[in-house]
C-alpha cells in the first residue's frame, strides 16, 4: 500500500526511554513525515502554539499536570487532532474518563505499545 509521507506526530511523555522507543517505531512507518516530543503539558502547549500535529501520543501521568487535562485542551482547540491516550495504569475508569473527553485511542503500554504503529496506519484507510 502506498501512504502519503505527512504526518506530523507529538509524543507527550515524561520517559525519555518511552520516547525513544515510539520514534523508532514511527520512524518505520511510511506516512510519518515528522515527529516531535514533549516532557510536559506546557511544553506541549508550547508546540501547539506553533504547529498543529495530525497525532498525538498523550501519557496520563505527566509531572506538571495531568495529560487528561491536556486532551480536554486538545479537544477544545483543536478537535481535528488524533489523540491516543498512553498509560501504565490502564483501569476502566481512567479509559472511559478518556474516552468521554474525546480520545480517539486508549493504549495500554504494558499490553498494547507495539499496537501504537497499527493505529498510525489505520488513519490511512
Amino acid at each position: 500500500m502506498q501512504y502519503k509521507k505527512n504526518k506530523m506526530i507529538l509524543i507527550v511523555d515524561d520517559s525519555y526511554l518511552i520516547i525513544e522507543r515510539l520514534t523508532d517505531m514511527l520512524n518505520e512507518l511510511e506516512q510519518v513525515d515528522s515527529i516531535s516530543h514533549a516532557f510536559t503539558v506546557t511544553a506541549a502547549l508550547e508546540i501547539l502554539e506553533q504547529t498543529t500535529p495530525d497525532i498525538i501520543l498523550l501519557d496520563i501521568n505527566l509531572p506538571d499536570t495531568s495529560g487528561i487535562e491536556l486532551l480536554r485542551i486538545v479537544k477544545e482547540k483543536y478537535p481535528s487532532i488524533t489523540v491516543a491516550m498512553l498509560t501504565n495504569n490502564a483501569n476502566d475508569y481512567y479509559r472511559q474518563l478518556c474516552l468521554k473527553l474525546g480520545a480517539d485511542h486508549f493504549v495500554d503500554k504494558s499490553k498494547d505499545f507495539d499496537m501504537i504503529p497499527d493505529i498510525i496506519t489505520a488513519l490511512e484507510a
